[in-house]
């Protein structure tokens, strides 16, 4: 590859364009999967990420309190469902090619890159789903605002590998595991099969990227004789912002690898849970 991974990470997280952006992602995932099947020698190298990624000019970025709330049994509340699910399929791209030029220095086998590479590549074609979906009903991703602070568990752990690994793939991309199953709902009931088809196919493949993070997660802590649930719990009360939120879908949590003793102690309505964690009365 004329490319080291780490600059082609960099070329997509410095790329604006949502379509953009996921085409360029999907090539590098592509170049990156034939070299490994070709027994080519490839190098991860070292390039500086940007410290927040290149974004289109809409959707506007709101404080999380400030984003419309619409009911979503109206048509209305599901476009806004489907940009919702856009968004975050867009940061989640640039979390994972983050993830993967940000900690270079960290001496990683090169199955955690084929696994991240794989999960960015994934994100990409879900956030094409989801602006497929949203042009079929007339409107676009840009089109409605959005929550600005997907983006803030990257800057509060770029320089922390560990808690990288337990906010965004075991606490933020496993939280998604938790409500996809009622948004496939709320479209099944509009008979919008093309929602519904896009969301089945992000359901199943995040089971995946929450399974990664769960495994180098453990890997790290096996390498530094850390007890892979108390650093889960020192790194959440100390870089997510927010109580883990019930009810938990514990059957595909366990399927990625986090059993309940990992989230519920740290769970809004839990006794043991830290106060500051808990909502206000």
């Amino acid at each position: 590859m004329d490319k080291t991974l780490a600059e082609m990470a960099v070329e997509v997280l410095s790329t604006a364009d949502g379509r953009a952006k996921t085409a360029l992602a999907r090539q590098h995932a592509a170049t990156w999967r034939a070299a490994r099947a070709s027994g080519e020698q490839v190098e991860v190298g070292h390039a500086a990420p940007p410290d927040t990624p290149a974004r289109p000019a809409l959707p506007e970025l709101l404080h999380p309190r400030d984003v419309p709330r619409r009911r979503p049994g109206t048509p209305e509340g599901r476009e806004a469902l489907l940009h919702a699910v856009a968004h975050i399929e867009l940061n989640a791209v640039d979390l994972h090619w983050d993830i993967i030029a940000r900690f270079t220095d960290t001496p990683l086998p090169l199955g955690f890159y084929d696994d991240w590479v794989q999960a960015g590549d994934e994100e990409a074609k879900h956030f094409n789903l989801m602006a497929d979906c949203l042009e079929e009903i007339g409107s676009h991703y840009g089109a409605l605002p959005a929550h600005a602070g997907m983006w803030r568990a990257a800057q509060d752990t770029a320089d922390d590998l560990f808690g990288r690994l337990a906010v965004v793939p075991m606490v933020l991309e496993a939280r998604g595991l938790d409500v996809t199953p009622g948004m496939i709902d709320v479209f099944r009931k509009a008979k919008a099969q093309s929602a519904v088809d896009a969301l089945e196919i992000i359901y199943a493949e995040e089971v995946a990227h929450v399974a990664y993070g769960s495994k180098w997660f453990h890997f790290l802590c096996g390498r530094h004789n850390h007890d892979p649930k108390e650093q889960f719990h020192t790194l959440v009360q100390k870089y997510f912002h927010g109580a883990l939120k019930a009810p938990f879908n514990v059957e595909k949590r366990a399927d990625a690898g986090i059993p309940p003793d990992f989230y519920w102690p740290l769970a809004d309505d839990h006794p043991t849970t830290p106060d500051r964690f808990r909502s206000p009365d």
